[in-house]
């Protein structure tokens, strides 16, 4: 058992934690009203870590629609984003949920493995970014004209935001993971790992 592995009695708070964040800091929804970034993209990649079930990734693709149907048809929001490329969602947030499950086989309570982390969570944002504003210049409808070149202007321009978002999340993410782990084992020295 590795030392994030926690009883389904304490996972089970900690994805009700990630779902209310993923509602809750949603882009274009209530996170403008807040000034938090998006923290959809850096929970997908925490689900992969902590869970790495379908079903769980499956639940938090339920909260997303939810979410984004309840800001669009109960206080307002702006369906600019709703389109055939919607879809494209999926597969990104996929993307995301898969680069936390690969950094899961890397971790162990060690500062050596903050380096796969952050490369899985670049690949991981990289590939979300690809898909979901690919997705949306290519199939919205909403470009009159569309190229590679253009295409790689808005990725080159949309990126570093996105990738500062989920850096600011999974930040905090780590924070919590060490405070957390070290309050259940006393100190770093009884931390085991296997």
């Amino acid at each position: 058992m590795n030392a994030y592995s926690v009883s389904f009695r304490t996972v089970s708070p900690l994805l009700l934690i990630l779902a209310v964040l993923l509602a809750g800091a949603r882009n274009h929804h209530f996170a403008s009203y807040t000034h938090l970034p998006d923290a959809s993209w850096a929970v997908f990649f925490l689900a992969g870590f902590y869970f790495r079930r379908v079903r769980e990734l499956a639940l938090l693709l339920a909260v997303a629609i939810i979410s984004d149907y309840v800001a669009i048809s109960g206080f307002g929001i702006s369906d600019a984003c709703i389109s055939p490329a919607y879809v494209f969602l999926l597969p990104a947030y996929g993307a995301l949920w898969m680069a936390g499950a690969a950094y899961a086989r890397y971790y162990r309570f060690e500062p050596e493995t903050l380096l796969p982390l952050a490369g899985l969570a670049f690949l991981g944002t990289a590939a979300c970014e690809l898909l979901s504003s690919g997705g949306f210049y290519f199939f919205s409808g909403r470009f009159a004209e569309t190229s590679l070149a253009g295409f790689g202007e808005r990725w080159l321009s949309y990126f570093p935001q996105s990738l500062a978002g989920v850096a600011f999340y999974l930040g905090f993410a780590v924070v919590t993971h060490i405070a957390v782990t070290l309050s259940r084992n006393g100190s770093v020295s009884n931390v085991h790992t296997h």
